[in-house]
């Protein structure tokens, strides 16, 4: 069984910081692919980062440069600081991974969610 624990979410003001973590934990082989989204009241889950296990990175547009996503292979864990942070940014944020098993078959497997609040 594979689970993902988030921390880091809280409110902050507009032009603030804050850290997400996603731990990885159970038995599998490895993670392919460890991203973050988020979702905003009245609105679909949408892709924030993401960070492959070969080192590549994504950003959604609406965050380039202000956020980073980072992961620890061997902690089994992927980061996300948020730097500049907008009220848009406002929503749930959610860890996903690509889970590879030691049958070696894929899982996608998502965290609780952590609320972000930012004030303007």
């Amino acid at each position: 069984q594979v689970q993902l624990v988030e921390s880091g979410g809280g409110e902050v003001q507009a032009g603030g910081s804050l850290r997400l973590s996603c731990a990885a934990s159970g038995s599998f082989f490895s993670i392919n692919v460890f991203g973050w989204y988020r979702q905003a009241p009245g609105t679909q889950r949408e892709l924030v980062a993401s960070a492959s296990s070969d080192g590549s990175t994504n950003y959604a547009d609406r965050v380039k440069g202000r956020f980073t996503i980072s992961r620890d292979n061997a902690k089994n864990t992927v980061y996300l600081q948020m730097d500049s942070l907008k009220p848009e940014d406002t929503a749930v944020y959610y860890c996903n991974a690509n889970v590879i098993t030691v049958s070696r078959f894929r899982l996608n497997k998502w965290g609780q969610g952590t609320q972000v609040t930012v004030s303007s």
